[in-house]
């Protein structure tokens, strides 16, 4: 089983375009092309929520970042340090631990990080209230988030 899975391909920008494109749980807008994947999307991670703008980044053969555009996390939270991010500012969620096989490359992002960008919002959402952040995980070092597929 393991060298099935080490076997598995990478998936291209465009399969993953198309596969974001088709699920309706991610409905919205991007392109991919050689230099990787942009697409932007609107949620909101229950149906009382606040709706949240999530821009998902990916160069070919990298990990995903996902964004929030809006609204303005930090403004939200009143000063409050994020919890559970790569970086404060542009805000790039903590998803997965990057080497670990939470996430790997032949994944698919629409059944893989678009779901857990809307549970990471709900955690957000109860930890503005409690301050207790109850959605787990190891906070890996902070890394570089453009905002932008890197060639």
């Amino acid at each position: 089983m393991a060298a099935a899975i080490r076997s598995r391909r990478f998936l291209t920008p465009a399969q993953h375009h198309l596969n974001l494109k088709a699920n309706p749980i991610c409905k919205g807008r991007g392109a991919s092309g050689p230099g990787g994947l942009s697409w932007q999307f609107t949620t909101s991670p229950d149906p009382l929520g606040r709706l949240y703008d999530l821009r998902i980044v990916q160069a070919p053969r990298r990990s995903p970042q996902v964004f929030v555009d809006a609204p303005d996390l930090r403004a939200i939270a009143g000063g409050r340090k994020l919890p559970h991010v790569y970086s404060q500012s542009p805000v790039s969620l903590c998803l997965y631990l990057p080497g670990t096989g939470e996430w790997e490359p032949w994944m698919l992002l629409d059944r893989t990080v678009v779901p857990w960008s809307i549970l990471w919002l709900r955690y957000y959402e109860e930890w503005l209230f409690s301050d207790d952040w109850k959605g787990g995980g190891m906070h890996p070092p902070s890394r570089p988030a453009s905002g932008r597929p890197s060639s």
